[in-house]
């Protein structure tokens, strides 16, 4: 669920082209995200999390994936191990 949210944020938001994820060795740095655009999508995760990620700096040098399981990471140990069901849509 996590994936798709971030998917459907840079689709949705950033304008990316949803054919770039179908590489699964897609590089964090080829979705041409400036500093702005990485926080702003972070916030987005923060704000269903609960919660601020460290760091964010390093995930420009990450795959994709890579990206994706130390989001999932931080935010199971912020919930004693588990990773919660995420809305697709965005609680107001």
């Amino acid at each position: 669920m996590l994936e798709q949210i971030i998917k459907n944020y840079l689709v949705n938001t950033k304008g990316t082209d949803p054919a770039l994820f179908e590489d699964p060795a897609l590089q964090v740095s080829a979705l041409n995200l400036d500093s702005l655009d990485m926080v702003e999508m972070l916030f987005e995760i923060e704000d269903r999390c609960g919660f601020q990620l460290q760091d964010p700096t390093r995930y420009p040098k990450m795959s994709f994936r890579e990206m994706l399981a130390d989001i999932e990471a931080a935010i199971q140990e912020h919930n004693n191990g588990e990773l919660p069901e995420f809305s697709l849509e965005k609680s107001k």
